[in-house]
């Protein structure tokens, strides 16, 4: 089993930065690859970031390209989500996923942009 808990949402102006932290624990050594998925309001869930746990090249989704970085720590077992250069439709209910022989979610964290 892996736990994650995400933190470090809020309400932020448009052109803003937040940075998401994902604090994962218990069989972290199962774990492949750390994403971030997001869910805006009326949406289906969509990627957002991912990248191999043991570390390597990182994926974006093209909206959030240039914008968006993800990072992970494997000593402190956390991932990280820098968000910078906010839009209003980057608001959303950001999860963290951990993806191994099972797929582990958040519960997620909000995140709001206004305008």
């Amino acid at each position: 089993q892996v736990q994650l808990v995400e933190s470090g949402g809020g309400l932020v102006q448009a052109g803003g930065s937040l940075r998401l932290s994902c604090a994962a624990s218990g069989r972290t050594d199962s774990i492949g690859t750390i994403r971030w998925f997001r869910r805006p309001p009326g949406k289906d869930h969509e990627f957002v970031a991912g990248v191999p746990w043991g570390g390597g090249r990182a994926s974006y989704a093209d909206s959030v390209k240039g914008r968006f970085t993800i990072s992970r720590d494997n000593a402190e077992n956390t991932a990280s989500l820098q968000m910078n250069s906010l839009k209003p439709e980057d608001t959303a209910v950001y999860y963290c996923n951990a993806l191994g022989m099972y797929d582990y979610w958040g519960r997620g964290t909000q995140v709001t942009v206004s305008s």
